[in-house]
């Protein structure tokens, strides 16, 4: 919700949440029919402990700014806080029972978290992704998989960025060089996919 929703995160860094909103649609659908599909869903969410142990001074720094508002109260509690309210997941796009949460100090999904170990378990050597920011958290987590020799296919609709030229560039790098960092697809051509599966 910080990332999304007016006065959290992204908002108070000057930046206009109504184009991260764009994926919210799309992302939807693809949930939906996965979970019709009955694959494994996961969910993600970068955050921080209470007493910001985890918070690295360079983020703190950033922008000079971040540093007045990482912890500060906002009107869903305390900005990019574990357990605070705008910490969560926006309700269009929440968990249902059975779907892991995996709560990330960082930008990519597997620095500080137990994915990789649930990947493992799992036996899941293919990620569909979604979510926001594309250039900054679908990046890295992308980068960090295909390091691990795990597939990704960002769903490039399903995905936004605060900047339309970070968004585009973002997901010509994902394919460039024959995929170096996986591939790319729609969410009405993955939907359909997804339906395919359970016919």
């Amino acid at each position: 919700r910080d990332f999304l929703e007016p006065q959290g995160f992204g908002e108070l860094l000057g930046n206009d949440v109504s184009k991260l909103q764009r994926a919210i649609d799309p992302c939807q659908q693809v949930l939906q029919a996965a979970r019709k599909a009955n694959l494994t869903v996961l969910h993600t969410r970068e955050g921080h402990r209470a007493d910001m142990l985890d918070v690295h001074g360079h983020k703190l720094q950033r922008l000079g700014c971040a540093s007045q508002v990482i912890g500060t109260q906002g009107p869903n509690g305390r900005i990019l806080i574990r357990g605070e309210m705008g910490h969560d997941i926006i309700p269009a796009l929440y968990p249902v029972d059975g779907e892991a949460v995996i709560d990330k100090p960082g930008k990519g999904s597997f620095y500080g978290t137990d994915l990789e170990v649930i990947l493992a378990a799992r036996n899941i050597r293919t990620l569909f992704v979604c979510g926001v920011t594309t250039e900054v958290c679908v990046h890295t987590t992308v980068r960090e998989a295909n390091d691990r020799g795990i597939h990704c296919v960002v769903v490039s609709d399903a995905c936004a960025s605060f900047f339309d030229d970070f968004h585009r560039v973002a997901l010509e790098m994902v394919v460039a060089q024959g995929g170096i960092f996986g591939s790319t697809v729609e969410s009405k051509e993955l939907v359909g996919a997804f339906e395919r599966l359970t016919k």
